[in-house]
């Protein structure tokens, strides 16, 4: 499989070092507005092609893939012209601004027999699977905690009077869309969608969201999900149930451990992962649902990220939050 990547950031870096390891997955091409930004990215990976015209590289006949790693804002329109084009997308969370666009994109791919994935790392790798495995041992689940917070540099850049695409409403930022959307995925990829929801913010004066506190309501049970990009916390993920409690520390982004605690027992270490870079595993589950044809898998990940779309979309509604996407 040929790929090709739009955007040049340090997750397209991570991304490639990440398919390096697997076989049958060879980036070919990059896209980047100046030439000289991706050059170094495409000599330290050996990527022969550097397009500064996105139509040159959508026509490119021996791209099977395209990575859309660009501003949130621009996800759904370059997602699907590389549809149009007839080539398959995996494109960066979070998957769409809208949950309008991202209904579009779902029905697009089905038409024309294409795979669309969202790049969300953490519902793919192993130590997920473990959670899922463990999960009945916890009892009737009570109360799910999660944090996850990482200070931004671009946050002093935004202090400073500058707005970074990262808090713009023009460009679909924000806490929730950028950091909180893994505590959102890995809830409810593990329990579906809630019965209802709140969100309440820390915002900019241009209506962005530095941090808040996302909750999910379920009929037994209350999940509370924090992020953060206007300071640092403790990352976790915590489980508890009426017979104990999992706990996944370093938060919902890597998954790096668990610790499984019933009872006065001692508590139980377990790891699935070998990988230091974690994004290898969603790669592989992606070169494998595409080496098999496996286009009902491909839409079990589609219907889910299809529902943390809607959820997204409420809780800014309940924050007041509004995205120049929300007016087209």
């Amino acid at each position: 499989m040929n790929i090709a990547t739009i955007g040049t950031g340090s997750i397209v870096d991570a991304v490639l070092a990440a398919i390096g390891r697997l076989e049958d997955v060879t980036c070919i091409a990059m896209y980047s507005r100046k030439k000289e930004t991706a050059q170094p990215l495409a000599s330290k990976y050996g990527v022969g092609t550097v397009y500064t015209d996105l139509n040159s590289l959508f026509a490119d006949p021996n791209i099977d893939l395209i990575y859309i790693a660009s501003p949130n804002s621009l996800h759904y329109e370059q997602s699907y012209q590389a549809l149009q084009h007839g080539k398959h997308v995996v494109c960066e969370k979070p998957f769409t601004s809208t949950k309008q666009e991202a209904e579009k994109l779902i029905a697009l791919a089905k038409e024309k027999n294409l795979f669309l994935f969202e790049a969300i790392s953490n519902i793919h790798l192993p130590n997920m699977k473990i959670v899922q495995e463990q999960l009945h041992k916890l009892g009737s689940i009570k109360m799910i905690q999660c944090n996850y917070s990482q200070y931004s540099r671009k946050y002093n850049d935004l202090l400073a009077g500058e707005t970074p695409n990262v808090f713009n409403p023009n460009f679909s930022g924000g806490a929730l869309m950028d950091i909180n959307i893994y505590n959102l995925h890995l809830v409810m990829n593990l329990f579906g969608s809630p019965d209802s929801i709140a969100y309440t913010a820390n915002q900019h004066t241009n209506g962005i969201d530095t941090s808040g506190v996302l909750v999910l309501k379920y009929p037994e049970f209350i999940a509370e999900c924090v992020g953060a990009k206007d300071t640092t916390g403790m990352n976790f993920v915590l489980i508890q149930g009426e017979k104990g409690y999992l706990q996944i520390v370093g938060g919902a982004n890597g998954c790096k451990e668990i610790l499984l605690q019933l009872g006065q027992e001692p508590a139980e270490t377990l790891n699935a992962q070998t990988e230091a870079n974690w994004l290898f595993y969603e790669w592989q589950a992606f070169r494998d649902i595409a080496a098999s044809a496996d286009y009902n898998r491909c839409y079990e990940l589609l219907d889910h990220s299809q529902s943390v779309m809607n959820v997204l979309v409420q809780a800014r509604q309940k924050a007041g939050i509004v995205f120049a996407a929300d007016h087209q």
